[in-house]
């Protein structure tokens, strides 16, 4: 009577052992063909575009390249620093993805120097992208004004549209 109950429970735990098996490959085979890929992700460069800023010699007009440049952005909740960069001809920054019609940037070229104020003035246009991405914004109508001049000491107009970060939207003459 005792073997007998023994093998019963042996029975039992291989029944429970196949159908723990049988539960593990589904959950396998679900993870091999989920509904969620990776083309969710929004990779393929359909985030909101940042606008491209050159430089240029304020005696020559040619486009030159800065020893260092600092750059902060307020937007809306105080000035964000966007850090020093090197050895640069053009920077990418990030404007406002709230429903602001401005974003003011500051650039200095030493990290105790004086700073320049300008402030972009733009329309925006949203657009779906997909889940993943959400929704992209498109800044139209650009301009802007040099508010606080030193060291920046002109302002001159490129593309008055972002579409994509390839083309220049605005130059700074020092």
């Amino acid at each position: 009577m005792k073997r007998q109950f023994h093998l019963t429970k042996l029975k039992n735990k291989n029944v429970q052992m196949k159908y723990f098996k049988f539960l593990i490959a589904i959950c396998f085979l679900g993870m091999l063909f989920s509904c969620g890929g990776d083309d969710d992700i929004c990779e393929s460069g359909e985030g909101t575009p940042r606008m491209k800023v050159a430089f240029r010699s304020l005696d020559t007009g040619k486009e030159k390249t800065l020893d260092t440049l600092y750059v902060a952005v307020d937007y809306g909740a105080g000035k964000v620093d966007l850090g020093k960069l090197a050895k640069i001809d053009s920077r990418l920054i990030p404007l406002r993805v709230d429903n602001s019609p401005y974003t003011d940037v500051y650039f200095k070229l030493t990290y105790n120097g004086a700073e320049s104020k300008v402030r972009i003035n733009y329309t925006t246009k949203s657009t779906y992208v997909s889940p993943g991405c959400g929704i992209k914004k498109s800044y139209e109508n650009l301009s802007s004004e040099l508010v606080t001049p030193n060291p920046v000491q002109k302002l001159e107009a490129g593309q008055n549209q972002i579409e994509n970060e390839d083309k220049t939207n605005l130059y700074l003459s020092f």
